[in-house]
């Protein structure tokens, strides 16, 4: 399998942001870790391996990226609207640094990306392509956290709504943020066993139907 190992620091969050691709050829699949995962994580748990037949047929390519996730929401010595500056952040590093770099090493220009992504990944997931529907068009998102409350410590700013989907979504009015959203792809699943809260995944839900937004979500039991 044709493997790369990337990174650059980036000026907006002020660190060095690795990037592991895995494929030579493919639809592009950004893939978001759990809450302390890193780029490495995605093969270090086996799913490299168990889609590599994907891969290696050239139907796939994936961006495995890092998050700031430490650093931003899980940080509970940092005052929780620097955890939502910081999460805001990442959402530029993804959109003006990230996406060129995968636009260029696909050699094509504005092919449509996918995100997908597990728990907190599965939020990062669903927010990138809820925020930026022209450039991310389809996103499979497993057992997410969409409402990040429970990590601003009841200092709910405006800078924290703006990445709290179940909120923003719900009072989502741009005309041409709608028309780029009921587009896209939006699958997501989640669970109902003891260490699952799916509560945030049925509130995204109607949220997105209340605007109209096709999406399916299922559960897995």
């Amino acid at each position: 399998m044709h493997t790369e190992i990337h990174g650059w620091h980036s000026p907006r969050l002020d660190r060095h942001m690795g990037v592991r691709v895995y494929g030579h050829y493919g639809y592009p699949i950004v893939v978001f870790p759990t809450s302390g995962g890193d780029e490495r994580e995605y093969e270090g748990q086996g799913m490299i391996g168990a889609l590599a037949h994907h891969i290696d047929a050239g139907r796939v390519k994936f961006y495995c990226v890092n998050s700031v996730n430490n650093q931003s929401w899980y940080d509970k010595q940092a005052h929780p609207r620097h955890r939502s500056w910081l999460q805001a952040r990442y959402d530029d590093y993804l959109r003006q640094e990230l996406v060129p770099f995968v636009h260029s090493h696909c050699a094509t220009p504005g092919i449509p990306l996918t995100t997908t992504g597990a728990s907190f990944g599965a939020y990062h997931a669903a927010n990138t392509l809820l925020k930026h529907p022209d450039v991310f068009r389809r996103c499979l998102a497993l057992s997410g956290v969409y409402d990040i409350r429970r990590f601003m410590d009841g200092d709910y700013a405006a800078n924290s709504s703006l990445n709290t989907p179940v909120d923003y979504v719900a009072t989502l009015a741009d005309p041409w943020s709608l028309e780029q959203l009921r587009g896209c792809d939006i699958r997501r699943a989640t669970g109902s066993g003891p260490y699952e809260d799916s509560a945030p995944s049925y509130r995204l839900s109607e949220a997105l139907a209340a605007r109209g937004i096709p999406h399916s979500l299922d559960n897995w039991g």
